[in-house]
């Protein structure tokens, strides 16, 4: 087999609506449908074979990386097709390769069935929104959902960072520069010291890989830019934990104060199986920068993010994980079974559907047994009733501690205040006896030389009395 028989395969792999194409050697080509892998024939692959396929599209330059490093990713495209990234690696001492699909048309938010709160973050003049994710969760996609609608609405210049470069852009109202690591740049950190110099006003990071690169991106969202990038990540808390372990401990206090002040978003994604089996749709956690998160991540809170998420789903349309597995579910989108395989807390999923529905693992999962069932709406209407009332008081609790916590803060301050002016006064009080005790000693010494005067002088008068040697007449004041 050569390059054409790999384009034939990337064009059954398309045409069957794959996301994934993988080669190795022993095993028949398997292409992933809907998450599940699936062979194409039966023959199965020979090395040579592979070693033909990708070496007819790999570069000198990726050939090199590939004998230095025995892995190399690159980006493919077949006119008229579609664009695939892929990654050609060696397993037990011969070739195999990865490649992912990538379509020449762009999704918008509508079509990859995502909430529209994600424009919010397209409407950012500066700061840094993460998705994340693990891998095929669709961060790349919903990223290119994201810059596709920015170059669309916004005046600006976008640059875009990728090893490999997978969605081609057009310009529209704004201007899109990409740079391809290894064919534009040598790395990450090579483009982003380069790409200040460029005028951009928005700035995608294809991931963030190493310490360099995290702080740079850092420091891009600080100096006044819009930057998306990307984590493998699971949920809001690990990110910003994640980001901080790749600093040393001495560096982490300083990084937490940056993030607190340049997050924007995180958005962690994960793909579950629809109901009707036509495919997979985007379960998703997304958090925002309110003040109460940004006061979390200065102080070093991360366990307490989750549930500022979770309470900030009606202002800030915020929602966490379950709470999207939850909607989901609700809608008929997915089924039960699905929602708990999926749910990385499955105990408080569970929790949250008895609440609303509480007979729901009695019938296995479903919703309702009847939809002429009135007593199931009014169900529903006293748990919607409970919940608001609950949130309610959470609200008022919330803001009574925030009140006892500025007050307490106000009382530590005044405290703090009449510290420093004892401090100040015993200062002065110390400065004062220091300066008494240099007069005393002044005094002292000033006294003492007249006395030592005074003496000499007396020791004059008393030989000026007594007289020339001789004289019978009594010396001193008895002459």
């Amino acid at each position: 087999m050569s390059a054409p028989a790999l384009d034939h395969l990337l064009r059954v792999m398309t045409e069957r609506e794959a996301s994934d194409l993988h080669l190795k050697p022993t095993r028949p080509p398997l292409i992933r449908i809907h998450g599940r892998l699936q062979p194409v024939g039966s023959e199965p692959l020979k090395p040579e074979e592979i070693g033909n396929m990708v070496d007819g599209i790999l570069q000198p330059h990726q050939k090199r990386r590939l004998e230095e490093r025995m892995s190399v990713d690159l980006g493919y495209g077949v006119h008229g097709l579609a664009r695939f990234r892929g990654n050609i690696y060696m397993q037990r001492g011969t070739l195999a390769a990865s490649f992912r699909r990538i379509p020449y048309q762009i999704k918008t938010l509508e079509d990859l069935d995502l909430p529209p709160v994600l424009l919010d973050f397209c409407e950012l003049p500066m700061g840094l929104v993460l998705i994340t994710g693990p891998t095929g969760s669709g961060k790349s996609t919903s990223l290119a959902a994201l810059i596709k609608y920015i170059t669309g609405r916004r005046p600006v210049h976008v640059v875009t960072i990728e090893d490999p470069m997978e969605f081609l852009f057009t310009d529209g109202v704004a201007s899109i520069s990409q740079r391809e690591v290894g064919t534009d740049t040598p790395s990450f950190a090579e483009a982003l010291r380069n790409v200040m110099r460029q005028d951009p006003d928005v700035i995608m990071v294809g991931e963030m890989r190493d310490p360099e690169t995290v702080g740079t991106v850092i420091t891009a969202a600080e100096t006044g830019h819009l930057v998306f990038s990307t984590l493998h990540t699971n949920s809001a808390p690990q990110t910003i934990d994640r980001i901080l372990d790749t600093f040393p401990v001495d560096q982490q206090k300083q990084v937490r104060l940056q993030l607190a002040q340049v997050i924007k978003g995180v958005v962690s994604m994960k793909l579950v199986e629809r109901r009707d089996g036509s495919g997979l749709i985007a379960a998703l956690e997304v958090m925002k920068a309110s003040p109460k998160i940004a006061q979390l991540i200065e102080k070093g809170e991360t366990s307490q993010l989750h549930e500022e998420i979770e309470s900030s789903v009606a202002y800030y349309r915020m929602q966490s994980m379950n709470q999207s597995l939850l909607a989901l579910l609700v809608w008929g989108t997915i089924t039960y079974q699905e929602a708990m395989r999926q749910s990385s807390d499955p105990e408080d999923l569970s929790l949250k559907l008895r609440k609303m529905f509480p007979k729901i693992e009695e019938r296995g999962g479903e919703m309702s047994p009847s939809t002429a069932d009135f007593s199931e709406i009014l169900a529903l209407q006293q748990y919607r009733k409970l919940y608001e009332e609950q949130e309610e008081k959470t609200k008022i609790r919330v803001a009574e501690k925030e009140e006892r916590i500025a007050d307490l803060e106000t009382a530590v301050a005044s405290r703090d205040q009449q510290l420093r002016e004892v401090e100040r006064r015993v200062q002065e009080a110390m400065h004062e006896v220091e300066k008494m005790r240099g007069d005393y000693n002044r005094l002292r010494q000033e006294a003492q030389e007249k006395i030592d005067k005074l003496m000499e002088r007396i020791k004059e008068l008393n030989q000026r009395l007594m007289g020339p040697e001789g004289s019978d007449k009594k010396p001193g004041i008895f002459r």
